[in-house]
Parts: structure tokens; C-alpha cells; sequence
């Protein structure tokens, strides 16, 4: 195991280096430069500002000679310093705004799994049935709606009509001045509706591949063999069927991570929640490539540690699968 974890993790270095290349052409070649927000609006920049502004920023140089210059800064795990006024570092900026993201991603995943597996499980087990129906209504529902048009709908109605949820941010103006539990209570609050857009989709997929895995195994005849020794309904669903079905299921959960950090940008933009997706949108608005860059090499070193880590859970979920 200890091998194969080395070789994978030495497969991912040429992967990341793809990925990297590839996303430093497409936010070069897009439309709008850095300095544009500088120069555009003000009639006096001359074309000699425009070019020391350019050759601050390094770009009056080719874009391999930038793309390698780049690079040799990452290898120094320095992602260099943003284009905006501040220019602050690029890993201070991304580091203090992680933790915010990383929570709600995390948190959403758990209210994914455990809210769509036991979902899947009862919808196969009683397939057919009236909660079965429900389920699949629900599942359309999730395919079909836009996370940014659930997510005002669900401002509209639980932060203004309703006035039971806050609409932005992480805390309240009096968050300071309120007693222990009271902060505990607010946080929570604030967190309610980001979660739950960004776990909507996610649960309502996870859910119908639960079901259909279940389906195919519980008509196998070692589930028959099972019942006919005269074991619990209980046991046979979740030890023996549900184990044979969470191979699936794993992988979709490790391909799911890119879904949800791809969805950040959405639900923080809308919500107003200082994390990565929300500095990620406004790095893109103002063509600041290093903030930009440096938020594509996370997402991409977390989406192939999330694959990585589904193939190593196959083993904790099926024992017969052994690595050579």
C-alpha cells in the first residue's frame, strides 16, 4: 500500500503540471488585462505608464518566460504577490480565507453523505413506495434547479419574509458583544443557508446513485442466501448489501470535491462569505493572474488528493480489493 501510495503521488506531479499550464494560457489569453482597471478610466495614462505598469506586473514578457518564471516561484511553494492595490501576498490572501471555505465544504459533504445514503438505502429497500416516489420528485428537483436561483429564492424567503436567517456574511454588526452561546447561535445561523445550497445538488445525485447500486445488489444471490439463513432484514441491508454498494459511491464522493469547490464561488459570492470562491470571483473580475493561479493550484492539488483518497477507501470498503 505504502508503494502504490508513492507511485500515485509521484503520477500526480506531471498531472498538476498539465493543469497548471493549461489554466496559465486560458486566464492570459482571456479578454482584459491588470492594468486595465488602472489606465482605462483615466484619460491622462500615457502608453509610457501602460508599459512600466506592464513591466511591474512582468507581463511585457513573453508568456512562456512568464509561465516559467511562475513556475520556479511555485516550486518554492511562493505563489507570488497580487496585482490589486494591497499587493499582498498571494498565500497570505488565499491562507487567511481557506479555513472559511474548507468548513463549509466539509460540513456540506457531511450532510451529503449523511443525509443521502440512509435517503438511497430506504428508496431501494422500499422501492416503488410512496417515500420512493417522493425521493425521485426531490432528485429532479436538485438536477434541475441553479444553486445561485436556489439560493436567492431561499434569501427571499427565510432572510427577508420570514426574517428567521441572516442573508450575508458570518456574523452579526453585535457579534463581539454577544454572550457565548449567543455566538455559537449566530454562527450557526449564518451558516445554515450556504451549507445547505451547497449540498443540494451533491445530495440529491448521491441519493439516486445510492438507490441504484442498492438496487443491483440486493437482487445478487448472496443477498437471498442471507435472508434465507434467517438474518435481520437490518443486517442484511447495511452490512451486506450497503458495503458492496459504497464502491460507486466512493468514487463519486472523490469527484464531488472539485463540484463543491467550483461551487464556492457561487454561494459565497451570493452570500457575501469571505472565503476562497468569494476572493476567487473577484481575482477573475480584476484579472489579478497570481491570486487567480494560486487558487487553481489548490483546487487542483485538492481535487487529486480527493480521487486519491476514493481509490484508497475502495480497500476499507471492499476487502477483497488488495493492491498489488
Amino acid at each position: 500500500m505504502f508503494h502504490y501510495l508513492l507511485k500515485r503521488l509521484a503520477s500526480m506531479v506531471p498531472l498538476l503540471f498539465g493543469i497548471t499550464l493549461v489554466s496559465f494560457m486560458v486566464i492570459h489569453l482571456a479578454p482584459g488585462a491588470p492594468t486595465g482597471l488602472q489606465t482605462d478610466l483615466n484619460p491622462r495614462i500615457t502608453a509610457e505608464a501602460r508599459a512600466r505598469l506592464e513591466a511591474i506586473y512582468g507581463l511585457d514578457k513573453p508568456l512562456h518566460t512568464q509561465y516559467l518564471i511562475w513556475l520556479k516561484r511555485l516550486m518554492f511553494l511562493d505563489l507570488g504577490n497580487s496585482f490589486s492595490t494591497d499587493g499582498r501576498a498571494v498565500m497570505d490572501k488565499i491562507v487567511e480565507r481557506v479555513p472559511v471555505t474548507v468548513l463549509i465544504n466539509v460540513l456540506s459533504m457531511l450532510l451529503i453523505i449523511l443525509t443521502a445514503i440512509p435517503i438511497g438505502v430506504i428508496s431501494a429497500r422500499y422501492q416503488n413506495s410512496l417515500f420512493d416516489k417522493f425521493t425521485t420528485v426531490f432528485v429532479f428537483i436538485g438536477f434541475a434547479v441553479p444553486s445561485f436561483w436556489l439560493a436567492l429564492l431561499l434569501m427571499i424567503l427565510f432572510g427577508v419574509n420570514l426574517e428567521w436567517l441572516p442573508i450575508s456574511g458570518l456574523k452579526s454588526l453585535n457579534y463581539e458583544y454577544l454572550p457565548t452561546f449567543d455566538m455559537i447561535v449566530d454562527r450557526v445561523k449564518h451558516l445554515i443557508l450556504p451549507i445547505f445550497v451547497s449540498a443540494f445538488g451533491g445530495l440529491a445525485g448521491l441519493s439516486r446513485y445510492t438507490r441504484s447500486n442498492m438496487l443491483e445488489v440486493i437482487r445478487q444471490d448472496y443477498i437471498m442466501t442471507a435472508r434465507s439463513k434467517g438474518l435481520k432484514e437490518r443486517e442484511v441491508i447495511f452490512k451486506h448489501a450497503l458495503r458492496n454498494a459504497l464502491l460507486p459511491i466512493v468514487t463519486i464522493l472523490g469527484l464531488s470535491v472539485p463540484g463543491l469547490i467550483g461551487g464556492s464561488v457561487i454561494f459565497e459570492t451570493i452570500f457575501a462569505i469571505p472565503g476562497m470562491g468569494q476572493l476567487f470571483y473577484m481575482s477573475v473580475m480584476a484579472r489579478d493572474y497570481p491570486v487567480v493561479m494560486g487558487i487553481l493550484v489548490i483546487g487542483a492539488v485538492l481535487t487529486l488528493l480527493g480521487n486519491l483518497i476514493a481509490d484508497l477507501s475502495y480497500a476499507l470498503a471492499d476487502p477483497r480489493i488488495k493492491v498489488a
